[in-house]
């Protein structure tokens, strides 16, 4: 029996949020919004939305002693998170510095802070909590190398979700152990070191050739394909207005990796994550975007 449906090893960050007319050009200044400062960062995303989802959900992260920390574990409370993973102090707590345009796009800066002092001795300390999780997630926003303890350290039967997000090339230990690797096309460019000419289908082969045992490549709008060694799947998305893409990336892998905990099969388990992007995508912010399951359900 786990404690946990899912275990999220990653960054904790206050998100500071300009909203734009357009992005600025290189060396060009333009006007934006008031400032505005929200709970983020990908693996307090992640465990939030999943949380918001139902799912019984624990972090391990590391954050400042400080009123941006305190806001992050505040918001992971109050959504049912469970924060005894999370660490506090060694630097200030991270903080991503975005921009948002009228279509909804957006830009993002992220000084780590103390996200690169989750390391992998703190890991290693967290054996309980990696021991009590059915499925681990994680992101590259904290140091590569605890992410390899993490999956030094993943219990036999324990399933392995990786969004390489900020990407960089990946070791082969890790690579084998993602079930699935979920990237987007500039992802896959940096994983894979090649151009990526062709279709999806192409980019999911030259993934797999890598060593995961599964892929999924979010295609924005156009859904998502889901690739195995037997198969690939297109899932296709759900139509909606667009008003901020901030941290959708997040929700969608947070609905996938709780999903597949559950017993979903991995198309089943996207097609669901989609539309629990598709409904973040609908109102500003990221954590606070994030819906319930009755609201995905609704959509």
């Amino acid at each position: 029996m786990y404690d946990y449906d899912l275990l999220v090893v990653g960054s904790a960050n206050a998100d500071l949020v300009i909203g734009v007319e357009r992005r600025p050009a290189a060396g060009e200044t333009v006007l934006g919004s008031e400032l505005v400062v929200h709970p983020g960062g990908k693996g307090a995303n992640q465990a939030l939305a999943a949380a918001r989802l139902g799912a019984r959900t624990a972090l391990l992260a590391r954050v400042g002693d400080d009123a941006h920390g305190r806001l992050l574990l505040q918001s992971q409370r109050e959504a049912g998170v469970y924060t005894v993973g999370v660490l506090v102090g060694e630097a200030p707590t991270g903080v991503a510095l975005i921009t948002v345009d009228r279509s909804g796009d957006n830009s993002i800066v992220v000084s780590p802070g103390a996200n690169a002092r989750l390391i992998p001795k703190d890991v290693r300390a967290a054996a309980d909590l990696l021991h009590a999780s059915r499925v681990v997630s994680a992101q590259l926003e904290i140091p590569l190398e605890t992410v390899v303890e993490v999956v030094r350290n993943l219990p036999s039967g324990t399933r392995f979700v990786l969004n390489p997000s900020p990407p960089r090339p990946l070791p082969a230990e890790v690579l084998a152990a993602c079930n699935p690797l979920i990237v987007n096309e500039h992802e896959a460019r940096v994983i894979t070191g090649a151009a990526l000419d062709g279709s999806p289908e192409d980019w999911a082969a030259a993934l797999l050739a890598l060593g995961p045992r599964s892929v999924v490549v979010t295609l924005g709008s156009e859904g998502a394909l889901v690739a195995t060694a037997e198969s690939m799947t297109r899932v296709p998305s759900v139509k909606v207005d667009a008003v901020d893409t901030t941290g959708a990336g997040d929700a969608f892998t947070a609905a996938l990796a709780w999903r597949l905990g559950t017993g979903s099969s991995l198309p089943d388990a996207a097609a669901y994550a989609a539309r629990v992007g598709a409904a973040a995508v609908t109102r500003p912010g990221a954590q606070e975007s994030y819906p319930t399951a009755e609201e995905v359900e609704a959509l």
